[in-house]
């Protein structure tokens, strides 16, 4: 047998922090949460500035130690106000008491499916745009900024496409694929002439997905959109990279950032990323009298793996410092890398449009040109997915057609 609750629900004010102006929602208690009892407020976009204020009833001290009183209510509890407009608030909000108060005395009626019933309907109700910021808030807190950034980049397109408020009940198929076509048309947030780069929209998809897919889970959708729906279909691009006698070219040529051309050079002897580098500590670079490597926890297992470096690469970090301290110290953030990055590469003479990325596919590219195969290339990558590791490929491949070209013979007919 269920506990009757007994809840009541009560029209509250809370007093503004900057202003005489006074907040409207509705206090609930007990609601029963796994068992316990809670307050619940509900806020009602609404506020008062004429209360009129029973001095025989004292409430708490302000801030400030002055005493304050509790609102005069009538005879049927409404707060009392002198505005007009005011008392028209008051009795908007004492009408959505009312229907709280109905809820809550009704709800021991409900049978478990009505129950179900209800909470979907409110589930169905709610605003997946704040859904979606909720979630990116949770999910990506330690995350790097460029994945918080898309993040955002997503919220703004989907604010863009269906305004302030999107019900999980308006969320179809159809809703789906007419967002899909609008990011492969809309304009670019860098520029108001282009339009958003395919490969972007690739990106943005698969994140609108991924929330779709736990909306899902939490219940907010009764069908898997995110499975019903395809993605947009990614575009192969030129994965530009040095040569070895560029790298070399880089080597020699002095940079105004030591940190960068270090972690630059690094990352092209290594493949780690510029979010991998930022957070390298000196605890994770090691020599163990055979191997030297770089330590790391997997975040999924939480077990600790290790990945091969070479002697050089090891040497190129300089002297060792605190184990706790970063070993690439004050290394710019993806955001302000570009310009000492691109003087540095047009200083060296090397007329490629470069960015930190590149290194990590310089690695990739030597390894496979040299030889190694590429499911260990995979590995060191932490491609998950072998067909990823593949792209690369292709470059060696028109790297050795290039190659085969090149020696040419007069032959006499």
């Amino acid at each position: 047998m269920k506990q009757l609750s007994n809840t009541k629900a009560t029209v509250r004010i809370r007093k503004a922090e900057d202003r005489k102006e006074w907040y409207l929602y509705i206090e609930s208690y007990p609601v029963y949460v796994d068992g316990k009892p809670t307050r619940v407020r509900q806020y009602l976009n609404r506020s008062v500035t004429t209360i009129e204020w029973d001095k025989k009833r004292t409430a708490r001290t302000d801030p400030d130690g002055n005493k304050t009183y509790k609102p005069k209510r009538d005879d049927n509890g409404l707060i009392v106000c002198k505005s007009e407009m005011d008392r028209a608030s008051i009795v908007y909000a004492d009408g959505i008491r009312a229907l709280r108060q109905k809820e809550f005395d009704n709800a021991e009626l409900y049978t478990d499916d009505d129950n179900r019933k209800i909470e979907a309907k409110k589930k169905a109700e709610t605003n997946f745009i704040q859904y979606f910021v909720k979630l990116a808030n949770q999910r990506n807190k330690n995350r790097s900024e460029s994945i918080q950034l898309s993040w955002l980049c997503v919220h703004d397109y989907l604010k863009k496409f269906s305004g302030e408020t999107l019900l999980f009940a308006n969320l179809t198929e159809s809703w789906c694929e007419e967002f899909k076509e609008f990011l492969l048309t809309t304009k670019s947030r860098k520029s108001t002439e282009a339009v958003l780069a395919q490969n972007t929209a690739v990106t943005y998809y698969s994140i609108f997905k991924a929330a779709l897919k736990k909306a899902f889970v939490d219940g907010y959708l009764t069908t898997d959109l995110s499975a019903k729906t395809k993605g947009i279909k990614l575009l192969e691009t030129r994965r530009e990279f040095l040569t070895i006698e560029e790298l070399n070219k880089l080597a020699e040529t002095p940079c105004n950032n030591s940190t960068l051309k270090k972690a630059a050079l690094f990352s092209a002897l290594t493949g780690l990323r510029l979010s991998d580098l930022q957070k390298l500590t000196w605890k994770e670079l090691v020599f163990d009298g055979k191997l030297y490597k770089i330590n790391f926890t997997q975040k999924k297992t939480k077990g600790v793996e290790y990945m091969p470096i070479s002697e050089q690469a090891f040497g190129i970090c300089g002297e060792r410092g605190d184990s706790n301290a970063l070993v690439f110290e004050k290394l710019p953030d993806s955001a302000w890398i570009s310009s000492p990055l691109k003087h540095w590469v047009e200083s060296a003479g090397i007329d490629k449009k470069i960015t930190f990325h590149c290194f990590r596919h310089t690695f990739a590219t030597l390894q496979l040109t040299s030889g190694t195969d590429i499911y260990t290339v995979s590995k060191m990558l932490g491609h998950k997915d072998l067909k990823v590791t593949q792209i690369y490929a292709k470059i060696v491949d028109e790297t050795k057609q290039k190659a085969a070209n090149n020696i040419k013979i007069n032959v006499i007919k």
